[in-house]
């Protein structure tokens, strides 16, 4: 398994008028973990592109577990369970930096898979 951590404090404009994280802003923490992650795996997805690789997320769904609000520092964690040739299965989740129960604020599953175009799958020649 491959497992990455991207820090993120919570700003003021990510909260909607009752203080909390408005849903739409953990998809950006998301895709930050996943490229960091692509990228300390070595494979930086500016160079994935230049070399004809798309990594287009296929789906997307959230669990809300307990409410983000302002200046929470949170933790978006990536992880990659197996190392198929195409599709990859991948977990984002993202929680906060304190102790509590559940430690997870939200959760998001998604596939994605590595072709090129005119969007047909390939191996990577980098394993």
């Amino acid at each position: 398994m491959i497992v990455t951590r991207a820090p993120v404090t919570v700003r003021y404009a990510e909260t909607d008028m009752m203080g909390i994280v408005y849903h739409a802003n953990y998809l950006p923490w998301f895709e930050v973990a996943r490229t960091q992650l692509l990228r300390e795996q070595g494979f930086p997805y500016r160079q994935l592109e230049a070399d004809g690789y798309r990594i287009p997320v296929l789906e997307v769904a959230a669990k809300f577990i307990r409410p983000a609000v302002y200046d929470d520092n949170l933790t978006i964690i990536a992880t990659i369970r197996e190392k198929p040739p195409c599709a990859s299965a991948s977990t984002t989740r993202c929680g906060a930096a304190t102790n509590c129960s559940p430690p997870a604020t939200a959760r998001m599953p998604s596939a994605t898979c590595t072709a090129a175009p005119p969007a047909r799958p390939r191996r990577s020649s980098r394993g």
